[in-house]
């Protein structure tokens, strides 16, 4: 990886589904919501085609509303501290082995060369906090869903999608002293394209097919991570206390708000 010049510091961009993890989180924690009752075996059944509808024919913004929808109704009115118990139980397990190695390898790499890692992801911040944390990132950007009464209302705080993510990353830049032009990004989605414009350095990784044709026209280089391997021998787990925080609300909630902030942006609301 080439050392860029620049006078402010750098950081690295990741999104995190199919770019560090080999999976989608939305998909990944369905069995534990299950086994906890939270969702009927049908909604699994259900989540789990249609996130694989999602991943074979690309994320464009109606394919998204249409897999999120079914998701989204599935969230709305849980009790925040039992969704809390379960990530907090099922987090390694589930998340641990879906890690690609060479997202590993690379966050390690940007770390040893003094740069910032910072994961911006449309899944909600209570599972984006403690799986930053498990990857050693410096921080993390996600979904904020609001919280009525000890339960998700189904409405969004903040939605960390597209066009957003690009806000997010410049607000970090303003906050922390990053140079864009010498920053980096990382994703396998189209969707985060406004994300790569911002950088210097943008990277495509197991790319969409709207996103590798993007890639081919603007010469972005294309990676591709195919092995996923256990961390646990190769990052140390968070203490329990920084494990805890954050994490409440799990994929599958995340993944519904995907199909909420689409219907506000639509009706002409705001996810900030």
């Amino acid at each position: 990886m080439a050392e860029p010049t620049s006078a402010g510091r750098i950081a690295a961009f990741f999104d995190l589904d199919k770019t560090i993890i080999a999976s989608s989180s939305a998909l990944a924690f369905s069995k534990p919501l299950l086994r906890q009752g939270l969702i009927s075996r049908r909604a699994a059944l259900k989540s789990a085609y249609a996130q694989l509808v999602f991943s074979l024919s690309g994320a464009d913004e109606d394919r998204t509303e249409r897999m999120r929808a079914e998701i989204s109704a599935l969230c709305t009115g849980w009790d925040v501290a039992q969704v809390r118990a379960i990530v907090n139980e099922t987090l390694h397990d589930i998340v641990d082995p879906l890690v690609y190695a060479e997202a590993a390898e690379l966050i390690e790499s940007h770390k040893a060369q003094g740069h910032d890692v910072v994961v911006l992801s449309a899944a909600g911040e209570e599972v984006v906090t403690p799986i930053a944390a498990m990857l050693g990132a410096t921080r993390s950007v996600a979904t904020r869903m609001e919280v009525v009464d000890g339960r998700y209302s189904g409405q969004v705080d903040f939605y960390c999608y597209g066009e957003q993510k690009a806000v997010a990353a410049k607000q970090l830049a303003a906050d922390h002293g990053y140079d864009l032009a010498g920053c980096f990004a990382y994703t396998d989605s189209s969707t985060d394209v406004p994300m790569l414009e911002v950088v210097g350095h943008p990277f495509a990784v197991n790319p969409d097919r709207a996103l590798r044709r993007l890639a081919a026209e603007r010469d972005w280089p294309v990676l591709t991570f195919s092995n996923p391997v256990s961390l646990r021998s190769r990052i140390p787990s968070p203490s329990p206390t920084a494990l805890a925080v954050g994490v409440g609300l799990g994929a599958m909630a995340a993944a519904g708000v995907t199909w909420y902030g689409l219907a506000r942006k639509k009706r002409g609301g705001s996810p900030e």
